[in-house]
């Protein structure tokens, strides 16, 4: 690893924390979604397993918590559905409905 990168902040992020910049990152670094092999997986201070995948900005290595949420919302990203939001608003990214899925 570059040292660079031992001196970041690293913060996880729950897909309700999810703000329109880390969303951006996201689909930026993974624009075709992310493999398994991307995912890394760790245990919380309860001792679960959580999967995440990595993004990182000049100061941050933000780690982003995987979910299905976290991948229809990946896929149907636009850029101009976040424009009226700051860059750290949680409350841009929406959950997304995924129950048309489940009546396939």
């Amino acid at each position: 690893m570059k040292n660079r990168n031992e001196n970041l902040k690293r913060v996880i992020v729950d897909f309700k924390k999810l703000t329109p910049e880390i969303l951006a990152l996201l689909v930026e670094r993974y624009p075709d979604g992310y493999d398994d092999d991307q995912i890394i997986s760790f245990k919380n201070q309860h001792n679960e397993i959580i999967e995440a995948v990595e993004v990182t900005t000049e100061d941050t290595k933000y780690l982003v918590k995987v979910s299905s949420k976290l991948a229809v919302t990946m896929e149907n990203y636009d850029e101009d559905d976040y424009e009226d939001f700051d860059d750290n608003d949680p409350e841009a990214v929406q959950d997304p409905s995924l129950d048309d899925d489940d009546n396939d």
